[in-house]
């Protein structure tokens, strides 16, 4: 297919080389023009100078920015990608932003012919390398049915939700249940060095039982060892937990612990780590 990916950061540069890879006609746009060069210089396909042109003639358009703002602006700006995309294509937004603007960008699609979808992504930068990324997807059957196999090139579990908005509250949902489980997981290895076990050897155990996840079996070591300088970053996260918590005010939802863990990573970024890993709030509590 004729395909454009918008946005080559450390998850969409991977995404769009999974595309390019499958044989598919790829052709990419980055604000930062070099990373757009080196992109297809790595993988074969095109560059170009704006969104619009990007999203000339593709069947499929998918960006993957930062935040409302930037959606707005590359999807929808004047030199956005519906400014050149044809009627019957169909965007699919990878970013991790707020159900409001997913629901924007949809109805400005259907005024020009154009299919949204919303779809962010959970697995972090190692599951978009390695193709594995869990995406939760807002928007219409048909064009989500002509959309799945192309994203399963680097999805292993693609999944409509709903309509449009979704997939967005979806990945709400996902960040929620991940920041307790991190502040969980920093309190009992942090218990479990005061207490004088070996902290290694207690997750070695207790990830057999029902305590086990994620966070625990891939950031439980390096969470003891203090390394922070990979993965999720905390600013990230922040911007995440503030759409949580904007949502949950709307909908009156209770976020109590989210709420809290908001503000401990908000302690983490006065440290200094604001690029570190969400795994980092064991800092908090390993140097109280």
């Amino acid at each position: 297919m004729k395909l454009a990916f918008l946005g080559l950061g450390v998850m969409g540069y991977p995404m769009a080389g999974h595309l390019a890879k499958a044989g598919h006609e790829v052709t990419v746009y980055n604000r930062t023009g070099a990373k757009a060069q080196q992109w297809a210089k790595e993988y074969g396909g095109a560059h170009r100078a704006t969104a619009a042109e990007a999203a000339e003639g593709a069947e499929i358009v998918f960006t993957c920015v930062g935040n409302d703002d930037d959606v707005r602006e590359v999807v929808a700006g004047p030199k956005g990608a519906f400014a050149g995309m044809r009627r019957g294509a169909i965007l699919c937004d990878h970013t991790t932003a707020s159900a409001d603007v997913a629901r924007e960008m949809a109805a400005l699609g259907k005024q020009k012919g154009v299919d949204f979808l919303d779809a962010p992504v959970s697995g972090g930068q190692a599951g978009a390398v390695n193709g594995k990324l869990t995406v939760m997807v807002g928007g219409e059957p048909a064009p989500f049915k002509k959309a799945e196999p192309v994203m399963a090139h680097y999805g292993r579990a693609v999944t409509l939700l709903g309509p449009a908005g979704s997939g967005q509250l979806t990945k709400m949902v996902n960040q929620i249940c991940i920041a307790g489980l991190v502040q969980a997981l920093a309190e009992g290895l942090n218990f479990a060095v005061r207490a004088g076990l070996d902290p290694k050897q207690v997750v070695e155990v207790i990830s057999k039982g029902a305590a086990q996840s994620w966070q625990m079996d891939n950031r439980a070591h390096t969470m003891v060892e203090g390394k922070f300088d990979f993965g999720f970053a905390v600013d990230w996260m922040r911007k995440d937990l503030g759409i949580c918590i904007a949502e949950a005010r709307r909908n009156k939802a209770g976020l109590p612990v989210t709420a809290l863990v908001d503000q401990f990573y908000a302690r983490i970024q006065e440290r200094g780590g604001k690029r570190w890993d969400t795994s980092s709030l064991i800092d908090l509590l390993a140097k109280a």
